[in-house]
């Protein structure tokens, strides 16, 4: 009989007393075994989409002239007026040191309308075809939460937009069935490698639409890793509708947060701090759980005055709400997040992708407050870890290096006294992970009776030197005790 759970832990005596015939046996040979990796906030199907769109990520590219030159050899061979997507550009690592624009673009591929995507999903770059695509002019006013940057002299867009993704892709013909699943299979397999046997697809706008469509991917075994999926705010009577409560579903697929974004990209609260505080209470008494996505000090403290806000009206033990980044968060504002019972969702790898980029561009009075990894375990507030991914590769041991050395890519330090140890950092990629779904029964440790969802690593991440972390390979992955990947 087939069991996706642990039976039984011991040594090879007790074990090999447990095989039978049919028995399928795994000789680690030494090896580290850890419990599958559980990526907390991501972006499914942006990651497959990003596979669908040329790479311009600072891998990729090393300037707007590289960028122009993909998009223009891309453009030679696909029909006239087609769209042309691009993902992940970081100006940062360009040589010009800024954003391209719509004549960069149209210099490019002046018959084709062009997207493309800044790597942290809030920004995207038109050209002159993609914005008329999208009926942007320079009549056009901003939705409210966005920006349209514009030529000072003429007030024309310049292509570059802030915060309105939702209203471009909407101008985008959807990509078809068999190219989506596709990119699906693709990323799967690049999940599975990385050992994340668990993902929490933290999406904005998930609705019951997009829900059926998990389901038919994990139908069709297109995607393996266990998935929990977040709840756009807008769609949540939606879902009500179909009868579908917070931890509907099974172990495969399951209905988790309800996700809300409180951004400042216009120099305001976008929504407002009445209007969060009102969104959060409808979640909280309806016994939801609330996941906000907040970057900056002054959105951290909206999400926890809303927090408190629903507490203060409604007392309940083991809410377990939800800061999503918390990217700034100051002393004063992590006492707050303790005292509600709060869990912070943070983002390790951004330390080392992003760190030589703070370094540069966070003023120096914000530093010390930048993803403050050891302040979080020294408060007892639980952390569980994530790449936000596509915004930076998926790989947790990247993650769990930079939780450890606090190093960039470029070999700065950033905030050396935020560092954890390596099981505290793993334990952000399993147990409290786990915990932040409210699955902590059933995976995010190696224990009888839960899922055997098991990485197998080359070196073991607590005894090597910490500059080896990074370089710690996953040999195989197992999900439900069957290996679904192997080096």
């Amino acid at each position: 009989m087939d069991c996706d759970r642990i039976v039984a832990i011991g040594d090879n005596d007790m074990l090999h007393s447990l095989v039978r015939q049919d028995t399928k046996s795994l000789d680690c040979q030494g090896a580290t075994v850890v419990p599958g990796f559980n990526d907390a906030h991501c972006h499914v199907l942006a990651f497959a989409r990003s596979l669908m769109s040329l790479d311009c990520s600072p891998a990729a590219v090393e300037s707007i002239e590289d960028i122009k030159d993909k998009v223009r050899e891309y453009a030679r061979g696909v029909p006239k007026g087609s769209w042309i997507t691009c993902a992940r550009y970081n100006e940062f690592n360009l040589a010009e040191r800024r954003h391209p624009t719509r004549h960069d673009l149209d210099l490019a591929a002046p018959g084709h309308p062009v997207k493309l995507d800044h790597f942290s999903g809030h920004l995207c770059v038109l050209n002159s075809a993609g914005l008329k695509a999208a009926g942007i002019t320079a009549e056009t006013p901003e939705p409210e939460g966005a920006i349209i940057d514009r030529e000072l002299d003429t007030g024309e867009p310049n292509g570059l937009l802030h915060e309105m993704n939702y209203v471009v892709d909407k101008a985008i013909p959807a990509r078809s069935r068999s190219d989506l699943e596709s990119a699906i299979h693709r990323a799967n397999r690049s999940f599975l490698s990385l050992g994340i046997t668990s993902l929490q697809d933290a999406t904005a706008d998930n609705g019951y639409s997009r829900w059926q469509m998990f389901k038919r991917l994990k139908s069709s075994g297109s995607l393996l890793p266990r998935l929990t999926v977040m709840a756009g705010m807008e769609n949540v009577d939606t879902f009500l509708r179909h009868g579908m409560y917070p931890q509907s579903g099974d172990d495969q697929l399951r209905l988790g947060a309800v996700k809300a974004m409180v951004t400042e990209s216009t120099g305001k609260l976008f929504p407002s701090q009445e209007e969060l505080n009102r969104l959060v209470l409808k979640v909280h008494d309806a016994g939801g759980q609330v996941a906000i996505h907040a970057i900056e000090e002054t959105t951290i403290e909206a999400a926890v005055v809303a927090l408190e806000y629903a507490l203060l009206r409604h007392p309940r033990r083991g809410h377990r709400h939800r800061i999503e980044h918390a990217s700034e968060c100051p002393p004063a504002l992590l006492a707050r997040i303790k005292a509600l019972g709060a869990v912070i969702v943070t983002q390790p790898p951004f330390v080392y992708y992003g760190g030589d980029r703070y370094l540069v561009q966070v003023p120096e009075s914000q530093r010390p407050f930048l993803y403050r990894f050891g302040s979080f375990l020294r408060n007892a507030v639980v952390a569980a870890a994530s790449s936000d991914s596509p915004v930076v590769p998926a790989n947790p041991l990247v993650g769990v290096y930079a939780a450890v050395t606090r190093k960039s890519a470029g070999g700065q330090d950033l905030l050396a006294n935020e560092a954890i140890p390596p099981l505290e950092a793993l334990a952000m990629y399993t147990t409290n992970a786990a915990y932040s779904s409210f699955q902590e029964e059933s995976k995010g440790s190696i224990a009888v009776g839960k899922l055997a969802d098991l990485a197998v690593l080359s070196a073991d991440p607590t005894s090597v030197p910490p500059e080896q972390i990074r370089d710690i390979k996953v040999r195989v992955t197992v999900l439900g005790g069957k290996v679904v990947w192997e080096r």
